[in-house]
């Protein structure tokens, strides 16, 4: 008789998007539909790499003269490159980065620290939100305290109950807010709301954890940032997790950084070598290939111009598909006023199924939809579609 270690663990659930790509895939019908895992598709459902990247990568083959490690913090260039992106040309805080192995690892990194820093502290963090932010809490073992973010059958922002629960908060807690294009709903918050999210940050001495995942793709790269910026700037501290994984493109690179932010320049060394030390118990190095690109193009005048027109036609073709599905089905209206890739649609987990078994459309379990998957030739058949399902009639 053997004996393995692993008989110990507990069997692990399936990614259910990862399960829906093999299902679409499958599917033998030709007018299926994939509005399931969030990546930028064009009219032709292709995710392409950008002219921007092609250059940048270009360059790199024709220059980079090592494939030696970085070092803990990464790309340095990419990382001072992005700041004035990022924050805007004027900071009022002191401001360390970190290249992280995407969002995610930022977002990792960034609970890791909130938990050596004050293992009591708890984060506040809006419903529904992405699932990796709830699993990484979980597993971390951090207290989070949950507000409603987004009402999905009233297809409505649930900013007064958010800041009703905020107003219960302790100083030294956290609250992660996705500074833009919210996932899963597309909903968020308005300038002034921002405004009142940042004063009360400031009043109740929290800690703000910005998630800064789709920067241009809401209403252009400076709006998309606008929000984060008063927050972290009415704070003492804060944290803002970026990636360049959909502004630029580079999915399977991942490609992100953690930025760090105090008043205080000794309280931002400590944090930092800290933040230091757990990256290299985490990833040692991170990855180069997607951040050097990154840095090529905004080293370039003439390359950044090129990226930022080929990221405003990317927005502009997600805001013409809402506009277009909140047209042809009245019950989406609010989608018109929401932002980014992804719409939380109101539908049951039998609708979901429905749609995907009678239809051939394929979305996640909740509802969630990525627009950019849709086009100007199949939306009026996802329309009909929707509306059949949401009446119980066939279409």
């Amino acid at each position: 008789m053997t004996f393995s270690v692993f008989t110990g663990l507990t069997p692990q659930a399936p990614d259910s998007l990862l399960s829906l790509i093999g299902l679409y895939r499958r599917d033998p019908r030709p007018e299926k539909i994939d509005l399931g895992v969030g990546v930028f598709r064009d009219n032709l459902g292709a995710t392409p790499v950008l002219a921007a990247v092609k250059a940048a990568e270009q360059a790199l083959l024709n220059t980079q003269a090592t494939k030696s490690y970085l070092g803990p913090e990464g790309d340095i260039g990419f990382l001072d490159l992005l700041k004035p992106v990022i924050f805007g040309d004027q900071v009022s805080h002191e401001v360390f980065g970190v290249q992280t192995p995407g969002g995610t690892g930022a977002i990792r990194l960034a609970c890791e620290l909130l938990k050596a820093a004050k293992p009591d502290l708890r984060v506040f963090i809006g419903a529904p939100t992405w699932p990796n932010h709830t699993q990484i809490l979980d597993q971390l073992g951090i207290e989070t305290v949950t507000f409603r973010h987004y009402d999905q059958r009233a297809q409505r922002l649930g900013f007064d109950e958010m800041m009703s629960v905020l107003e219960t908060a302790r100083a030294g807690d956290a609250v992660l807010l996705h500074g833009c294009c919210h996932n899963p709903s597309g909903a968020d918050y308005s300038l002034d709301q921002w405004r009142a999210i940042a004063e009360l940050v400031a009043r109740k001495g929290l800690t703000p954890l910005i998630d800064l995942a789709y920067q241009g793709l809401g209403l252009g790269l400076e709006a998309d940032a606008a929000g984060g910026r008063l927050v972290l700037a009415a704070a003492d501290d804060g944290l803002l997790a970026y990636s360049c994984d959909k502004n630029f493109g580079l999915y399977r690179e991942r490609v992100g950084a953690l930025y760090t932010l105090s008043r205080d320049a000794e309280t931002l060394d400590l944090a930092a070598s800290n933040i230091r030390a757990l990256a290299r118990t985490n990833w040692s190095m991170p990855p180069d290939h997607g951040a050097a690109t990154v840095r090529v193009i905004l080293e370039s005048e003439a390359l950044t111009a090129i990226w930022k027109s080929e990221l405003d036609a990317m927005r502009r073709r997600v805001a013409d598909l809402r506009q277009r599905l909140a047209t042809a089905v009245p019950a989406l209206a609010p989608l018109a006023g929401q932002h980014g890739l992804f719409g939380l649609l109101p539908l049951s987990s039998a609708q979901v199924a429905r749609l995907r078994e009678e239809h051939g459309i394929y979305m996640a379990g909740s509802g969630r939809i990525n627009l950019a998957g849709l086009t100007v030739g199949n939306i009026d058949t996802f329309a009909r579609a929707f509306e059949a399902c949401l009446q119980g009639e066939p279409a």
